[in-house]
């Protein structure tokens, strides 16, 4: 998305100064020239406090904005009150609508608050909070006003000369560059044909482009001569005096007569034994994208390369080709920016899918519609916070009439969480062989243990029912389940435990106790009480406790429903920090046959 959201800036701003001077040039009397038609895609104008408006293009429906881009935004908003999923812009019949997808504060379009609104060009958009994100609607490009962008590519005059036909010429062959930002050529193509450009406007002997490496030195990654030809990057010595001062001066050096150029310049190995008389070197810096003051700062710093141009005439650039030139840097920088920015989408992109191939992996080793057994009811449910979690539960049968369940929460969340989850759920289904939960427990404490270098834990409480009601359990390090037993709520155990993996010493051993028909087992994980509101509070053990209360004699379904509920409405707004599991477990006497 945001690849292209400041090319098109730089371009429509350098058309429309150039069509300033292309009208002064018909004013004094040479013939129009065909100007390229302007793109209507709708922008959004993002302003923030503080900061510049970005201007973003919508590309695609629906269009989603929020707080976090781990809820899939295409427009993320840096306020910690707006809601995780907040808005969308969707297409209908042709039109553009606004829907408000779960914001606390409300959606406001010019001041009123709506619910669904067809948007139409110059809307604003607010979320009704002081000091927070405005965002304005544009339905076309060509109304679009982005006077803020023209510092970037400087002013372009015709000074005290006449605009003839040769810079009209030069103008039109600048507008053609432009429109290679719109284009899909790769990377390479476009820029081969912008230093043609440069190289037919300024009649040089050959342009290059460079690059930075890792250690920070412009290396030659394009050269082109004059008649369109590739040059061999390895003969190619640029003068690295004047590249070291545009980046030292972050301005362009351009010498139409090195024997009038400075001492340091015109001495300079590699100007004296090529024989240069004209240098032209333009840095090129990235544009800031980010809203905060620190992400612009570092974003103006960044410098992607330079633009170079050098000749063995003297005076190959008129003042005409220094504005040319400053403009037509900017819109390198703009190609080049776009790139890099293109490239980190797509491994963005690459990330996410690898993402969601570990949470579909993840989501299918847990169990499938839970069924009930003759002597158990049961339901679960996980929502990671992102794409993978660190929770999950499993419910499996022993034997018969001996039934296993089992919680874990791994400390961390993301790709390393789900890693270690799923080996935890690998090593205690082994449990089904026969094996003592003990022993399974104690192992995988020594195996984690011994491996520190993965520096993960995990807290898990692990329970066998049988058909009698008795219930063996071990805890590591986990919250003690809820016990639902008639209109009563207590915990289970209170005494604590370390995790798996935490201590090397750790032996962990099983506690029997005996539960009643319809006693129900809520067990959660860290992301139930530790769900946060607006005000940074804990939802916390007690609240839990009162819920549970307040559900006794429901259904496990309807238990599971009203906790969940009362955990999102408490942190509607703020967003979920960790992941959040429920496992609920009711012993049922079974019926004799």
């Amino acid at each position: 998305m945001s690849g292209g959201r400041f090319a098109w800036c730089g371009g429509l701003v350098l058309r429309r100064r150039l069509r300033s001077l292309l009208s002064h040039g018909k004013m004094q009397g040479f013939p129009p020239m065909e100007i390229p038609a302007l793109s209507s895609d709708v922008v959004l104008e993002v302003a923030s406090p503080g900061a510049a408006p970005e201007f973003v293009p919508v590309t695609h429906t629906p269009f989603l904005m929020g707080r976090s881009r781990e809820s899939g935004n295409d427009l993320t908003l840096e306020d910690r009150r707006i809601s995780r999923s907040c808005a969308a812009i969707v297409s209908v019949d042709g039109a553009y609508r606004l829907e408000d997808r779960g914001h606390r504060q409300g959606l406001y379009v010019n001041g009123a608050r709506v619910e669904r609104k067809i948007l139409d060009d110059g809307d604003v958009i607010e979320f009704g909070l002081e000091d927070s994100y405005r965002i304005t609607f544009h339905s076309s490009l060509a109304r679009h006003s982005v006077e803020s962008m023209l510092t970037r590519i400087g002013t372009i005059s015709t000074g005290t000369s006449t605009l003839g036909s040769s810079g009209l010429s030069k103008l039109n062959l600048l507008l053609e560059a432009t429109s290679l930002l719109h284009s899909a050529l790769p990377l390479d193509a476009v820029i081969r044909t912008m230093l043609d450009h440069a190289i037919s406007i300024t009649r040089a002997d050959r342009g290059l482009l460079l690059e930075p490496d890792h250690a920070g030195s412009l290396k030659v990654r394009l050269a082109r001569g004059g008649g369109c030809c590739d040059l061999e990057i390895a003969s190619i010595n640029p003068s690295q005096t004047a590249l070291r001062q545009a980046v030292q001066h972050r301005a362009p050096i351009i010498s139409d007569d090195m024997s009038l150029a400075g001492l340091d310049l015109k001495s300079a190995e590699s100007v004296v034994i090529q024989g240069l008389r004209a240098v032209v070197a333009i840095p090129l810096y990235a544009v800031p994208h980010a809203s905060s003051e620190e992400s612009q700062l570092l974003a103006r710093g960044q410098l992607l390369g330079a633009v170079y141009l050098d000749s063995r005439r003297p005076a190959a650039f008129s003042n005409l080709d220094r504005q040319i030139l400053d403009a037509l840097g900017g819109q390198a920088a703009s190609i080049l920016d776009n790139a890099r920015l293109v490239e980190h989408e797509r491994e963005r992109q690459r990330m996410e899918q690898e993402l969601e191939i570990g949470r579909n992996i993840q989501q299918g080793l847990l169990p499938q519609g839970l069924r009930d057994f003759p002597h158990l009811e049961v339901t679960g449910i996980q929502y990671p916070c992102q794409a993978v979690g660190g929770d999950y539960f499993d419910v499996f049968p022993l034997s018969n009439d001996r039934t296993a369940f089992l919680i874990a929460d791994v400390a961390g969340k993301g790709l390393g969480a789900a890693l270690l989850t799923t080996m935890l759920q690998g090593a205690l289904s082994g449990m089904t062989l026969g094996v003592e939960p003990v022993k399974v427990l104690n192992h995988i404490n020594r195996f984690l243990c011994d491996h520190s270098v993965v520096s993960r834990y995990a807290t898990m409480f692990f329970g066998i029912v049988d058909s009698a009601g008795v219930l063996e359990f071990i805890h590591a390090g986990h919250p003690s389940p809820l016990l639902l037993r008639g209109d009563q709520v207590s915990d289970l155990y209170t005494e604590g435990s370390f995790p798996v993996g935490l201590v090397e010493e750790a032996e962990f051993t099983s506690i029997r106790t005996r539960l009643e028909p319809g006693d129900t087992l809520v067990l959660f994980t860290d992301g139930v009480i530790e769900a946060q509101d607006l005000k940074k509070q804990l939802f916390g053990f007690d609240r839990l406790h009162d819920v549970a209360a307040g559900a006794t004699g429901k259904s496990i379904a309807e238990i599971q429903s009203t906790i969940l509920e009362a955990v999102e409405e408490f942190a509607r707004g703020a967003g979920a920090s960790d992941d959040v599991t429920l496992l609920i477990v009711r012993y049922r006497k079974p019926v004799l046959k």
